[in-house]
């Protein structure tokens, strides 16, 4: 059962709850002045092509809500770079963080009913405590996936721009300009990558920007320096005039070389994580086999 002292703990808990809200709801937001900056940027604006638009789904709605009545300081540091590499849209994410919240305060009262039902009092701070630490955890959960996300997208990219790298070295080998061979080299793949660059490529013809330096900003915007460089070197052939066939073929091979040390590194951590369990077992062989002759000369 319930006692007094547990009964008032949990009204005092509701009433300043309450109160808490009460005056969260009232105060005057004072929103970061360069997370607005950054979404009113119209460089960051016409690149998302529609990113902060929403697609009316229940995220979106609850995101937007998040936006409007929530503190702008609660949302922590929003990985910006991240987000918009994955194209994902603020409100959606600010919306997954408020879901990832809400499942966090209902997993402990879910087990504190359940421990009840079997007769297991707990004290009230445990629950109150659980919860709150665990819609804290939760609440941060999407930081984690995004930036992991993201990582992994930032593998892919530079893996692609090696093959991109081939193949506008071969188009300025056949005479094109700079502009029709990263044009056509775009063309050529299908994957998200080749789609993103095509993109770029065909706003910055829209817009009568250099394309190379459309692809740097574009490397500034999503923190990718290997799309900055094979700019760079583009840029040369461009403005100079320079032979750059050669560069881009050394910029593709340094990709891929950085790319198998990557995954050689990798491997060799797998390899490593699975010689400890050999070891251990290697171990429990030792000792199975050296205990017998250690019990007859001890007995």
């Amino acid at each position: 059962m319930i006692t007094g002292m547990q009964l008032a703990l949990l009204g005092g808990a509701l009433v300043s709850s309450g109160v808490v809200g009460l005056v969260w709801r009232l105060a005057p937001a004072h929103p970061d002045l360069g997370d607005v900056l950054l979404r009113l940027s119209p460089q960051v604006v016409r690149r998302v092509d529609g990113l902060e638009a929403s697609d009316g789904s229940t995220t979106d709605r609850l995101g937007r809500w998040g936006m409007k009545v929530l503190p702008a300081g609660v949302w922590g540091r929003t990985p910006h770079q991240e987000r918009l590499l994955l194209r994902i849209p603020l409100s959606r994410f600010y919306g997954q963080k408020i879901l990832y919240a809400l499942v966090g305060t209902l997993i402990p009262p879910g087990f504190t009913l359940l421990f009840w039902a079997l007769g297991w009092q707990l004290p009230i701070l445990v629950p109150v405590g659980a919860t709150l630490g665990l819609a804290a955890l939760m609440f941060m959960l999407p930081d984690y996936n995004l930036r992991d996300d993201a990582k992994k997208a930032r593998i892919e990219f530079a893996r692609a721009l090696g093959a991109f790298a081939d193949l506008v070295a071969l188009e300025r080998l056949a005479g094109s300009g700079p502009r029709q061979a990263m044009e056509v080299a775009a063309k050529v793949g299908d994957s998200w990558v080749f789609r993103r660059l095509r993109e770029e490529l065909a706003l910055s013809a829209w817009t009568g920007e250099p394309p190379w330096e459309a692809l740097h900003r574009l490397s500034d915007e999503l923190a990718l320096p290997e799309l900055g460089d094979l700019a760079d070197i583009v840029r040369l052939g461009g403005e100079e005039g320079a032979q750059i066939y050669n560069q881009l073929r050394a910029k593709s091979g340094s990709l891929r070389a950085a790319m198998l040390n990557a995954e050689l590194a990798r491997a060799n951590e797998a390899s490593e994580k699975l010689s400890i369990p050999m070891s251990i077992l290697g171990m429990v062989f030792l000792a199975i086999l050296i205990t017998p002759a250690l019990l007859r000369v001890v007995g």
